[in-house]
Order: C-alpha cells, then structure tokens, then sequence
C-alpha cells in the first residue's frame, strides 16, 4: 500500500491543509489541531454547532498561522507563543490547559462567524507542556499516549476503498458522491477492501521508520454532513445516514476509519507516495 494523503488541520474545526510531507509527533502530524475556538466558559466550538467554522481557509507560513475569509481581512497569528494569558478550556469532558491569542483574534472570529449565543469567540493555544492523555481503556497494556485538542486521539487513518464503498451506498440512492475531506482523516491509504483498516492492528513505514497502532473505530457525526469548503450541508443527514445503515457493529452509531497512536516513529517523516505495511489484529 502506499499513502495517498496526508492532512493537518491546525486550528480544530476550520479548513484543513492538504501536505505532500509531514513530520511525525507524539501528538500527531505536527501542527495538528494546536489551536482551537472556544466560547466565553472556555468549551470548544465545532462545526457541529457552526458549520460556517468550515469556510475558514488556513495556511501556515514560516512563522504564523494564517486564518483567511472573504469577510475579513486575514488574521496572522505568530507560530511562537510569546507570554499569553493561560485559561482552562474543555474538549469533551478533558480540561486543558490554553493560551489566550487574545483581542484581535477574538474580534476576527466574530466578525466572520458572528456571536456565539450572544458571547464572544476566542482562538486558544494548546499549552506546550501540557499533557491530554488518550483514553487508557482502548490502550494495548503498557501503552499510553496523547494528544491536542482533536476529539481523542492523535491520529485517524482511512483507506481509500472505504470512501469508494460509501460512495457506493450514495450512488445506489440516487445522491452524489462526497469527498474523503468531509471525513477529515490525517491518513489515507490506498487499500481498496472497504473497511479493511478496522481490521489493523498496527500500520508501519515500510522502511520500520515508524510504526502506528489502529486503537479505536471512529464514530462519526454530523460534520460529515457539512461541505468542507462552503460550511453548507446539500443534503441534510448524509453521509451520515448511510454509515449508520451500514454499521455491523454492536454498537449503534455510524464508524468511518480507525483512530490511532503513535507507537514509534517521533520526528519522522511520512510523504504522499511511501509505501506502507499494515498488521492485521490477532
């Protein structure tokens, strides 16, 4: 197998970044979700709430994130955290810890996507030295990970059969096809047995430089629903609603790809194009 895409998406819910290479951290591809919009109590915002955070375009230059959006003017926000006011902020029910970007970046937010009912948005920064451990109940006895602010893991890897099923499932209902993007995965592969990844163990450089272990199936939401270049929803429920008509699990819900840690590998680098080995689960 080779890889076929690698993305980062920087600030959590805005538009990701496309790469052709990536350095591999403990955390993830670097520079994967440092940076996250909160309301005024500190508690992450998403599309889910706001499919508009999808229109957000997002660069990063050498020394700055860059927000981008036809109503504004672009905001620049300097890769290196000078002294910024610290805050407690929550992803799911784990308390981070956050730094402020501040007024500016507060007013851009809300000149872009408006009030949050009736507060104000902020743009925080993942603490450097704070640690958000993964769950350990998913974990192979002796692991342990972390993460940033994505849900809960640092890493989800999809194959490119599995989006060809879906589509699959969409074509027979008469509805278009969607992009792997409305999926915001990190890693694709180009497996063509549908859903083959759920059934990995581990997914390997085929060199040994790195090494990754598939832990949990993601179950998703519905920001699959949301057009991840518009922030508009076409068709309301879907894919969504295929994937939950195609779930075999015990589990109710709809599962695409497989959140995974890094076993191996820091400061690696992963390019389009390398060739990759998967272990199948025992």
């Amino acid at each position: 197998m080779k890889i076929t895409q690698l993305n980062i998406y920087p600030v959590k819910s805005l538009g990701g970044i496309a790469l052709d290479t990536a350095e591999l951290t403990a955390e993830g591809l670097a520079w994967d979700r440092r940076w996250m919009v909160v309301d005024d109590v500190g508690r992450f915002v998403t599309q889910r709430q706001l499919p508009a955070m999808a229109s957000i375009r997002v660069r990063l230059e050498a020394d700055a994130l860059v927000l981008e959006h036809p109503a504004a003017a672009p905001l620049c926000v300097p890769l290196a955290a000078e002294s910024l006011p610290r805050l407690p902020v929550y992803v799911w029910e784990d308390c981070c810890e956050a730094l402020d970007e501040g007024a500016e970046a507060r007013d851009w937010l809300g000149a872009v996507l408006g009030d949050w009912r009736g507060s104000g948005l902020r743009l925080v920064r993942f603490a450097p030295e704070h640690r958000r451990a993964v769950e350990p109940h998913y974990l192979a006895p002796g692991e342990w990970a972390h993460t940033g602010f994505a849900d809960g893991y640092p890493l989800l890897v999809v194959s490119e059969g599995s989006l060809a099923e879906v589509n699959r499932r969409l074509a027979a209902k008469g509805l278009d096809p969607v992009p792997m993007s409305r999926f915001r995965p990190s890693l694709v592969v180009d497996e063509a047995a549908p859903f083959a990844e759920d059934g990995w163990d581990t997914l390997a450089a085929a060199d040994g430089a790195w090494r990754l272990g598939l832990r949990k199936p993601c179950q998703r939401c519905k920001i699959t629903t949301v057009d991840q270049h518009s922030g508009e929803i076409a068709v309301p429920g879907e894919p969504l609603r295929t994937l939950v008509e195609m779930n075999t699990r015990l589990a109710p819900g709809g599962y695409f790809g497989q959140n995974a840690i890094v076993l191996k590998g820091e400061r690696a680098r992963l390019s389009v194009g390398d060739d990759v080995t998967a272990r199948a689960r025992s």
